[in-house]
């Protein structure tokens, strides 16, 4: 074994330092503990959390928020299996994670070492890239390769797997690489280039930009903004499962297919769109694509055919800037298609106003959502994370924050506590404000000791319906109430739960209690959970007409 101070391990930590990296999210093990001694003399944080799948889910929160590589540490086999999982949700996500993950030493590959596995191959398919470290002399080349690699063309989650000799073996610090931003160079999207595509879109009757996760933390919206402010032209950010009928756009779904010209901004044409299919869209509809990945440019070409009149390569960010800096040239679109665009989002039906329960003693999850949004705009920092499940739509309906993290594309339920802590990691003076169903409680509980024992205060409001709604509207859609089964959930005490961690709890059962149980969750500045009671209602599905 080398010396303390000139291992792989100290490579790697020096290399993470170097490029900003202040904590790890992380679970101890056995092939990761010269990381967690060498990270104690290069000052990174460790954050110890209690599920390996949870260390990704925080980084994946902090990368959405900070725009910066997330980064979770985990020990081999089973530890790496376990955090494999949430790689799903970074990727469709389109968040920036490293996954640094322990391995059965090198000299022992083939053998039978103890937790051996083949863990590049098991994460290749929900990364970027993936692929085992060979010595310590490559280490600290190989982190800073990840780290690169996540932010470049379309960001997403990378794997590097750590032989434990890698890690112990001598790691000369001549051979760390140069200090060097994590950035990587982008794809850049030309203005000769964007004046092509702002010609097709100038010359519609009825054009829209719709833009990819990418571009949906606060700088990106910002920058969507930006350009519509520039162009005339409705820019609509897409990250919900729900696609087009996501809670959050409103009646977005009913205009859409009146649009004539599409710019695909980093957007995939996937289910989400319908993949470009009527009634969604018109079938005389025209698509515009930048896209930095040729396989999802070729996909676009698959679904629309001729449609897809021009398809071009670059990143979102760089694309975005480019068609900006091209449109403030020109005069905005004049007519009141963006302010159609704009109404059919914002709109909510009326008679939410007036929404309560049938059930006496639960709330509405109107009346459970939407008092809360002045607690969210009290700050310019505001977070609000939401579940996926029939609750977490209600949220995404009612409620906006300067930073969003939710489920993403992946449509899995069960990140919300762990993408808590990470948000507030990320945003350490602000309010951080959670929305989740009875059922994704289940998943991480335990992350509620995580942000007690790290002083990581957030507000999360379980909306508990007492069964997986979701599955159950489905039953209840499609075979009829009488054949529901296996969706039911006892009325846990979910308040009592996070009291027994060392959090704040109180049960609501009554609109007029939230608030006031709110105010002191948020004045308690420690974890708190609300163990809302609710009315299991299906997701809001938005109509004007």
């Amino acid at each position: 074994m080398s010396e303390r101070g000139s291992r792989g391990a100290d490579a790697l930590v020096r290399t993470l330092a170097r490029a900003g990296v202040k904590r790890l999210f992380t679970l101890s093990g056995n092939h990761i503990m010269p990381v967690f001694d060498a990270a104690l003399d290069a000052g990174i944080e460790l954050i110890h959390v209690r599920h390996e799948a949870a260390a990704v889910h925080m980084a994946d929160a902090w990368a959405r928020i900070t725009g910066e590589p997330g980064i979770a540490l985990v020990t081999g086999g089973p530890g790496h299996a376990n955090a494999v999982s949430a790689l799903y949700t970074a990727a469709m996500g389109e968040s920036p994670v490293v996954l640094l993950s322990g391995h059965a030493p090198s000299g022992e590959q083939g053998l039978g070492s103890f937790q051996e596995m083949r863990q590049a191959a098991v994460a290749a398919p929900l990364t970027k890239a993936s692929w085992v470290s060979t010595d310590a002399g490559v280490v600290a080349w190989d982190v800073s390769r990840a780290l690169r690699l996540s932010l470049s063309g379309r960001p997403g989650p990378v794997h590097l797997s750590l032989p434990t000799d890698a890690l112990e073996d001598h790691a000369p610090a001549e051979d760390d690489p140069p200090v060097e931003d994590a950035d990587a160079e982008p794809i850049a999207l030309a203005e000769a280039r964007a004046e092509s595509l702002l010609d097709r879109l100038g010359s519609a009757l009825r054009p829209l930009i719709l833009c990819g996760p990418a571009l949906m933390d606060r700088d990106g919206r910002a920058r969507m903004q930006a350009l519509e402010a520039a162009s005339g032209i409705p820019v609509v950010g897409m990250e919900s499962p729900r696609g087009i009928a996501d809670p959050s756009l409103g009646a977005f779904a009913e205009i859409l297919p009146t649009a004539d010209v599409v710019l695909l901004l980093a957007k995939k044409l996937d289910f989400t769109l319908k993949f470009g299919r009527a009634p969604a869209f018109s079938m005389v509809c025209q698509f515009l694509q930048v896209d930095p990945e040729a396989p999802e440019r070729e996909r676009a070409r698959r679904a629309v055919g001729p449609r897809l009149a021009l398809s071009m390569r670059a990143d979102a960010a760089s694309a975005i800037e480019s068609l900006t800096r091209v449109a403030l040239r020109r005069a905005p679109l004049a007519s009141g298609w963006r302010d159609e665009v704009r109404s059919a989002i914002a709109y909510r039906p009326a008679q939410w106003d007036k929404a309560a329960a049938s059930q006496p003693g639960r709330l509405h999850p109107v009346q459970a959502c939407r008092p809360l949004q002045a607690l969210l705009d009290a700050n310019p920092d505001s977070v609000l994370v939401c579940d996926g499940g029939e609750f977490g739509q209600w949220a995404q309906a009612c409620l906006t924050a300067p930073h969003r993290v939710i489920n993403g594309m992946a449509g899995s339920i069960g990140a919300v506590l762990p993408f808590a802590v990470g948000a507030r990691v990320a945003m350490p003076n602000a309010p951080v404000i959670a929305f989740l169903g009875d059922g994704t409680f289940g998943f991480h509980p335990a992350e509620i000791d995580t942000a007690v024992r790290y002083s990581l205060p957030y507000v999360a409001v379980v909306g508990n319906d007492a069964r997986w709604n979701a599955e159950y509207q489905i039953q209840v859609r499609d075979y009829g109430r009488d054949r529901a089964v296996g969706c039911e959930l006892l009325p846990t005490r979910y308040d009592e739960v996070a009291q027994a961690f060392g959090a704040y709890g109180e049960r609501v059962t009554d609109p007029g209690e939230l608030v006031p149980a709110a105010r002191r969750a948020l004045g308690a500045r420690q974890v708190a959970v609300l163990n809302v009671m609710i009315e299991g209602l299906p997701a809001p599905n938005i109509r004007r007409f």
